[in-house]
């Protein structure tokens, strides 16, 4: 097994995008693409690891919406999820770095019912219904749920220690890496509280395990434990594969990139 440098891959030329299937961008280790919720389109950071889509609360009050909880459409590669329960948050922790504005966050809720095809160089993201799919070769690997978040096994490691378990597998999530902090150390860090999402550093971990693929040194956060669960699993590792997530068939198929 070769190691593979999990690191942001630059983003390549996209070419027409097919039926079905939309061009997307990789941007600042996260996933975004076009589309509409609640009538509203814009740019959509597509992450499988948010449980509940949610319309950034600035874009929403531009719009004259002042709930924070409604009911809406939602509108992505060709395919509709009819009145699907949203929220409207703050979400300048996930958008201050990126280049362009975000109406958005596209989740779990809104993708659990299609065969959903991410690539992430060049970027290429398709929604199809289950048995209209495009042949997909790679490792199989059994799709689990917590919380409403789609996991997968995976493993990881210090020079010491190996903690092997189920993470969320978040195409949206713009840090390699983060832990549950009842299970990661980071005795090195003078101020614990800026390897949240909240702050401002990052640790690196030794080395990552999935499906099949190493990762070495690997820019690592932490988070309060939520579920059952050892972490996440973020774009900017999962943009060394192509993957299938066959929600419907409760699997994710992960092909490496070449």
């Amino acid at each position: 097994m070769s190691p593979l440098p999990f690191g942001v891959l630059a983003l390549l030329a996209a070419g027409p995008a097919s039926a079905g299937e939309i061009a997307c961008r990789f941007e600042r280790g996260a996933l975004v693409a076009p589309g509409v919720m609640a009538g509203i389109a814009g740019d959509y950071i597509i992450d499988t690891g948010a449980a509940q889509s949610a319309l950034h609360e600035t874009k929403a009050q531009a719009e004259g919406i002042a709930d924070t909880d409604l009911t809406g459409d939602v509108r992505l590669a060709g395919q509709t999820v009819k009145a699907l329960p949203l929220k409207v948050a703050d979400l300048d922790i996930r958008t201050w770095n990126l280049p362009t504005p975000v109406a958005g966050v596209i989740g779990a809720d809104a993708l659990k019912g299609f065969v959903v095809d991410v690539t992430y160089a060049p970027c290429r993201l398709r929604l199809s219904s289950a048995g209209e799919t495009p042949r997909f070769a790679g490792r199989t690997l059994a799709l689990g749920w917590d919380l409403g978040r789609p996991t997968a096994e995976a493993a990881v490691s210090d020079d010491a220690h190996q903690i092997a378990g189920r993470f969320v597998i978040a195409t949206g999530a713009n840090v390699p890496v983060r832990l549950a902090d009842d299970l990661a150390q980071t005795p090195g860090a003078t101020d614990a509280k800026e390897l949240y999402p909240q702050g401002v550093w990052l640790a690196r971990l030794p080395q990552v395990d999935f499906a099949g693929a190493t990762g070495r040194d690997v820019a690592t956060g932490l988070m309060k434990p939520e579920g059952d669960v050892v972490g996440v699993l973020g774009a900017s590792v999962l943009a060394h594969f192509r993957l299938r997530f066959d929600f419907p068939g409760a699997r994710l198929i992960v092909d490496p990139v070449r």
